[in-house]
């Protein structure tokens, strides 16, 4: 590949890199309840309520369910069921600096979003205005895989067509950079955008 970038592909997540969800109702609706804020979320997040639901295995419904199974001993099952669903559907947004720097490295090198998703997520690329952001999508709800697992990893660079060790991954989570790191890949732990700039060899440009 003819750039000037020590990479041949970036395989970069969704979530809180890309697409950042409100959760102001919730938390409203929490405080009401007289719940601390992100109490919803430690329990939808829990890997035994989560995994099922980015595995593809359970629908989003089925893990408002499971969500509210985990509250209503605390609220009642009407309030949990409320706010299983106010954060199923919380709205959610994309960082527009960060698209436009996904925008440019994709003309230079393949982009790959790889990311713990549900069967959904087709649907909310489409609403983002993201459908055509990546030259491919890698989800854990249609591979049956997520991240950390190294079997995720292995596809995105497949799909990309470039060996491991000329992928550069961007993630916000530790633990999946430092999975990607184990498999040969420059990792990115990212926080804000200009943690991007030197990895995707933008810094003079941005200067």
């Amino acid at each position: 590949m003819t750039h000037d970038l020590p990479y041949d592909a970036v395989l970069c997540d969704l979530d809180n890199v890309v697409r950042f969800y409100d959760v102001t109702h919730l938390a409203a609706l929490e405080r009401a309840a007289g719940l601390p804020e992100g109490t919803t979320e430690d329990i939808a997040y829990a890997p035994e309520v989560d995994l099922p639901l980015l595995l593809g295995r359970i629908t989003l419904e089925e893990w408002v369910e499971a969500i509210t199974l985990g509250l209503a001993g605390r609220v009642g099952a009407a309030k949990a069921r409320e706010l299983g669903r106010a954060l199923a559907g919380a709205p959610f947004r994309a960082d527009g600096k960060l698209v436009a720097l996904l925008h440019r490295i994709r003309a230079r090198v393949p982009l790959v979003l790889v990311t713990n998703a549900t069967l959904r997520l087709d649907e909310d690329l489409a609403a983002l205005g993201l459908t055509g952001l990546a030259h491919h999508v890698v989800s854990s709800a249609v591979e049956g895989v997520a991240k950390p697992d190294p079997a995720i990893y292995r596809i995105a660079a497949a799909r990309a067509g470039v060996p491991m060790d000329r992928c550069l991954f961007v993630d916000d989570s530790r633990e999946n950079v430092d999975a990607a790191v184990a498999l040969g890949m420059t990792g990115v732990h990212f926080r804000e955008p200009a943690d991007l700039h030197v990895p995707f060899g933008l810094i003079r440009s941005e200067a």
